[in-house]
């Protein structure tokens, strides 16, 4: 699935449709994970994109008079192609803009993503996919007394307390993987028991291990792709995720798998306490 990283990645490569007004919109499956309302195609014609922008794993694309609230799903990908190009087998959707033969395609395999419209008087927190967000991992708001205060009556797995969007959004399978192996913080570890202490580090790796993979340009774990097709490398950098039984590379130890929450959790039971 696109983690926060791949999200920011795919915003930034959509940031030069800004400006762009949408001459035509073809939808040719609606059935995604939420049905995509039958008068988009009227909603958007002639409407001028005013700026592409992120809220957790979603993409905000700010129009005229209404917002466009996009989640990739597991498989989803939106690339540029020529008019001259067919459709690629689960091209669900097409955007034509006024003044080129540029053509954007969203494509998604498995339809788990998700495509929706609001009017832009219509508050963005209010909307139900954005109301019990936590903040983003990246804002000074995501600090250690905050992850603190909210540990204090979590007993569940640290691993598990950081993926939860309510407490802060964005933080994947992978890079909460990544990131506790950098703080050496057991992710079956209680957050109720950590420190003060280690909640500084855990939280500065977390914004470092973002960091990184934003600059990267995502992972391709599976098949994640960008806007111009191609693969995100942040994979070469990964330390613990998906290296079961590899040896670590600092300690030498292999590389362990559990599962948390019924995702895998990987983990040096050397590096890591």
């Amino acid at each position: 699935m696109p983690e926060l990283p791949e999200v920011q990645t795919t915003v930034s490569g959509l940031l030069r449709l800004t400006g762009c007004k949408i001459k035509k919109t073809l939808v040719y499956n609606r059935s995604l994970r939420w049905p995509i309302i039958k008068n988009i195609e009227t909603c958007l014609e002639n409407q001028t994109i005013i700026n592409i922008s992120r809220r957790a794993k979603y993409i905000i694309v700010q129009l005229d008079v209404f917002h466009l609230v996009i989640h990739l799903g597991m498989t989803g990908k939106f690339t540029f192609s020529e008019k001259n190009i067919p459709l690629k087998k689960h091209d669900h959707v097409e955007f034509f803009f006024e003044g080129t033969d540029e053509i954007l395609r969203y494509n998604d395999p498995r339809r788990f993503g998700s495509i929706h419209l609001l009017k832009k008087q219509d508050s963005l927190d209010d909307f139900f996919l954005f109301k019990k967000l936590g903040p983003e991992p990246l804002s000074e708001e995501f600090n250690h007394e905050y992850l603190y205060n909210k540990a204090k009556s979590h007993k569940q797995s640290v691993k598990a307390f950081v993926m939860n969007s309510s407490v802060v959004v964005g933080v994947g399978n992978i890079y909460a993987s990544e990131a506790l192996f950098m703080s050496k913080i057991l992710p079956s570890k209680a957050a109720n028991q950590l420190s003060k202490k280690k909640m500084i580090t855990l939280v500065d790796c977390i914004k470092k291990v973002l960091e990184l993979a934003i600059e990267k340009g995502g992972s391709s774990i599976n098949d994640y792709f960008n806007t111009n097709g191609q693969s995100g490398y942040f994979q070469i950098e990964l330390s613990v995720y998906g290296r079961e039984n590899l040896p670590c590379n600092i300690c030498k130890t292999l590389i362990k798998k559990i599962t948390i929450g019924q995702r895998s959790s990987f983990f040096c039971s050397v590096c890591q306490r």
